[in-house]
C-alpha cells in the first residue's frame, strides 16, 4: 500500500497532544453520534464501536462519550450532515477531506480559505476521488510473524510494519469482521476506521515543498468540522525551517 510517509505519524502525534487540551473531543463525538444512528448499543453496532475506541485511545472522558451517544435521541440538538471534500495540494498531492457539521455554509468557505491561502484548492467531484480507494485501516500493537499470520488468517487483505506496529488493510465490508477477529487473538487495536488508501504515491523530497504540504494538511486537520484527512503524498524528506 501506498501514502505511507511522515504526515501520518505527525498526525497520529497530534492528535494525541490535542486529546490532551480538548480540541479533539468535538470531532470525536461528532463521530460518535453519526455512527450512533444506527443503533446506541456498541456491542450491536460496529460502527460505534469504533468510534467509541478511537475515542478512548484519546483519552476521551465516558462522560462525554456517553453525552456524544445520547445526541442521537435529543431532538433539539443540531442536526449532523457527513461530508467529503476533494482537494488539490503544493507539490500536485491529492488530498481528501471529511467533516461531519451541522452547517455546510459554515464548513465549506473555511475549507476552501484554508487551501486557497495554502497554497491549494478545491477539486471538482470525481477529479481526486479516484486516486483512492475506501478500505478499512486498522493499526494493531504488534510486530512479528505470528502476529502477521493472526491477521491474514483474519480475513486482512493485507498488512504492512509501521513505527512498531501493523498497519492492517481490509475491504470496506469487512473492516468490522478482521477487527472482532483481531480482538478474539487477542492482539491489541489502537485503531479501526474506514479511511481513503492512495492507489499511487506523489513522491515529495522538495524540504520547502514538504513543508507547504504539512502546513496545509496541519491547517486542515484543525478545522473543527473536518475528522480526516487523507492524502497521496509520500514526503520522504524533512520539511524546512
Amino acid at each position: 500500500m501506498s501514502g505511507h510517509s511522515k504526515w501520518s505519524t505527525i498526525k497520529r502525534e497530534k492528535g494525541a497532544k490535542d486529546a490532551k487540551r480538548g480540541a479533539i473531543f468535538t470531532r470525536l463525538g461528532n463521530l460518535i453520534a453519526i455512527a450512533a444512528r444506527s443503533g446506541v448499543d456498541p456491542t450491536m453496532n460496529s460502527a460505534l464501536a469504533m468510534a467509541i475506541e478511537k475515542a478512548k485511545q484519546a483519552n476521551m472522558p465516558a462522560a462525554n462519550i456517553q453525552r456524544a451517544i445520547d445526541r442521537v435521541a435529543d431532538k433539539n440538538a443540531a442536526q449532523l450532515e457527513e461530508a467529503t471534500y476533494e482537494a488539490m495540494g503544493p507539490g500536485g498531492v491529492a488530498i481528501m477531506i471529511e467533516t461531519a457539521t451541522d452547517n455546510k455554509n459554515r464548513t465549506f468557505p473555511e475549507i476552501k480559505s484554508a487551501l486557497t491561502k495554502n497554497g491549494g484548492r478545491i477539486a471538482d467531484a470525481g477529479s481526486v476521488a479516484f486516486q483512492f480507494t475506501r478500505k478499512g485501516v486498522i493499526r494493531v500493537a504488534a510486530t512479528g510473524e505470528e502476529a502477521l499470520l493472526n491477521v491474514l488468517d483474519a480475513g486482512a487483505e493485507d498488512a504492512i510494519e509501521e513505527d512498531g506496529g501493523l498497519i492492517v488493510y481490509t475491504d470496506q465490508k469487512d473492516l468490522a469482521k478482521v477487527r472482532q477477529a483481531l480482538l478474539d487473538s487477542d492482539l491489541t487495536i489502537e485503531e479501526a476506521e474506514l479511511q481513503y488508501v492512495p492507489n499511487g504515491a506523489v513522491v515529495i523530497d522538495d524540504p520547502e515543498v514538504a513543508k507547504k504540504v504539512f502546513r496545509i494538511l496541519d491547517i486542515l486537520d484543525d478545522i473543527d468540522d473536518v475528522t480526516n484527512v487523507h492524502t497521496n503524498a509520500d514526503i520522504i524528506v524533512e520539511p524546512a525551517a
